[in-house]
Formats: C-alpha cells, structure tokens, sequence
C-alpha cells in the first residue's frame, strides 16, 4: 500500500483543514483596527492563516467575539501547513474595572449619599 499523496490532493485537504478552523473559533486577534481569525488557540500561544494575515509581531489584542480577553505581547514562532503560529512573550488578561489601590472591606457600602 503507498502512502503517497498527491499536491492537489494534499492542498485541497489542508484548505478544507484550514475552513474548519475557521468555521469553529470565535476567537480574532487586534492590530490596531485589522481584525484576523485565531484557527486555534494553546496556552502559551496561538495561530492564525498565513495567507490572510500579515507577518504580526508587538502588542495584539485577543477577543472571543466582542469580549476582550487578553492583551499580548506576540513573537512569530514558525510557519507550516497554512498557518502562522505565534507565542506569548506576555499575556495580561483584560479586565473591565480598573484595579483598586487600596483593600475594599467586603461590607463596606457601594457608596455614600450626601446630606443635603
């Protein structure tokens, strides 16, 4: 038996591959206002299509649909099979609130009316 498979067929498999990724995640990585699709995402890193995406390096912003979950800091790390894949120097997960610079006691009102 050969284990031989054709160009055609091979790039015809890796794009239906590929089309997959992209129907499944709702991930997108930000640059700026440029928006790409995440194929897969692991814990140090994730990957994004190479012909779509430029060669992306510096600071991203990582959203699951509209919900900013992480600002990175991103280093390309290799290329294969149509994907770019890319690692986490830093990644800071975002938050909605800014934090708090001193403690807040657990009982303490939400706020304070005035007397007038």
């Amino acid at each position: 038996m050969s284990t031989y498979v054709s160009d055609d067929l091979r790039l015809q498999l890796n794009a239906a591959r590929l089309a997959a990724l992209k129907k499944v995640s709702r991930l997108r990585v930000h640059v700026g206002e440029a928006r790409y699709p995440v194929l897969r995402r692991w814990s140090n890193g994730f990957s994004v299509e190479e012909e779509t995406a430029p060669m992306l390096r510096g600071l991203v912003d990582l959203y699951d649909g509209e919900r900013h979950l992480y600002q990175c800091l991103i280093i390309a790390s290799e290329s294969g099979a149509g994907e770019r894949r890319y690692e986490y120097k830093r990644s800071t997960a975002a938050t909605d609130k800014a934090p708090l610079d001193h403690y807040r006691e657990i009982t303490a009102p939400a706020g304070l009316l005035p007397r007038d």
